[in-house]
């Protein structure tokens, strides 16, 4: 296993998500909530405008992990919360810090920030480092 240890951070990933990725994503994802991409709409609600989709944020995270260990390891577990809402042309900040080691293996807690640093997302991983057998 790779040299890791806890309170090790991931680098941060940084993901600035425009209303056409949010119709692209709705596509790819069959979720074609109008919220994601109508604004009108979105306002109604009550929203002050679309909102990018929960699980593109998920996605995000699952990116952050997969960049962070490499070919070489493989994601055991992946879970997600969804605790404020993101909003397009709004960075999208993406962390995560390791809370324990294994053997073979690392427990990861993660999350997504707005750009006043408001998480917005919490989620947890577990990787395991070598064949995934």
């Amino acid at each position: 296993m790779r040299d890791v240890e806890v309170g090790d951070r991931l680098p941060a990933l940084v993901k600035v998500v425009t209303t056409e990725q949010l119709v692209r994503y709705a596509g790819a994802a069959n979720d074609y909530a109008r919220i994601h991409y109508d604004h009108a709409h979105a306002r109604e609600r009550g929203f002050p405008g679309v909102i990018v989709h929960g699980l593109l944020k998920a996605a995000f995270l699952g990116q952050l992990v997969t960049e962070w260990c490499g070919p070489d390891a493989w994601v055991r577990r992946f879970s997600v919360q969804y605790r404020r809402n993101d909003f397009p042309a709004q960075p999208i900040t993406c962390h995560g810090r390791v809370t324990a080691t294994a053997a073979d293996s690392v427990e990861l807690e993660l999350w997504t920030e707005d750009p006043e640093r408001q998480v917005t997302t919490k989620g947890t991983a577990t990787v395991v480092f070598g064949p995934s057998a």
